[in-house]
């Protein structure tokens, strides 16, 4: 009964679920919405390539915290090279389950491990990144404290990304509070995007150094559903 919600909501996670998408319970609570997950990547892609550009962007992603794939399908649809991490062995194989469904896995680079302990051995242009919440009981919390989030804090997990590249995109909680955010990395240019589904408040993603100067800051609402995935580059 408590996944009843994301049960309802399956086709927001992945169009093409009906399709044979595999999930367990841990990536119903965090994987990105489709839509949410395609405007990500195409605003990354455009480190390189220009808006309407139909090639891939000449560009390496590390998806940090892979899960069941969401984010790194949709990476994978618009940059020429992804390299998803979980810690979870079950997860990261349906993340790549996931992939082949999507016709994508060829520019996956699928590995298992712990992005804490790997990032200073790797070489990307991005980052992009959404360590662990909590759990849906985050939501309990008037606001989320970025110092109190499982493992590592907001920070440590950012300056540990930053070893890969001052490039990064760091999706966070909707009741974060914006001063803790402004505070995480006062040295690097920063974005902040409130990510609407329509009406609907969804997260927050944080976009450093270079990725700070792709598009506007004014607002965007993303009017995509997904149904209109369906026509999107592969």
């Amino acid at each position: 009964m408590k996944l009843k919600k994301y049960w309802n909501r399956r086709h927001d996670f992945f169009w093409r679920f009906d399709e044979g998408i595999q999930i367990d319970e841990v990536g119903w609570y965090s994987v990105t919405p489709e839509v949410i997950a395609h405007d990500t990547a195409e605003r990354i892609a455009q480190l390189y390539n220009k808006p309407g550009d139909k090639q891939y962007g000449r560009i390496c992603v590390v998806d940090a915290f892979c899960g069941v794939g969401g984010n790194a399908i949709k990476f994978a649809e618009w940059c020429e090279h992804v390299v998803a991490i979980d810690i979870d062995p079950v997860r990261l194989s349906m993340a790549k389950y996931n992939a082949e469904l999507y016709g994508v896995a060829d520019r996956i680079e699928f590995i298992l491990g712990d992005f804490y302990q790997l990032a200073p051995s790797l070489v990307a242009d991005v980052v992009y990144m959404s360590p662990p919440w909590g759990g849906p009981e985050y939501l309990e919390a008037e606001i989320f404290e970025l110092d109190k989030m499982p493992f590592h804090s907001a920070k440590e997990w950012l300056d540990r990304a930053r070893m890969i590249s001052p490039n990064v995109a760091y999706f966070l909680p909707r009741n974060c509070d914006v001063k803790q955010l402004a505070d995480l990395c006062p040295e690097l240019s920063c974005d902040i995007e409130m990510n609407f589904i329509g009406q609907y408040f969804k997260g927050i993603t944080m976009y450093y150094n270079d990725l700070a100067d792709i598009c506007s800051s004014e607002a965007r609402v993303i009017e995509l559903d997904s149904s209109d995935l369906a026509g999107l580059p592969k």
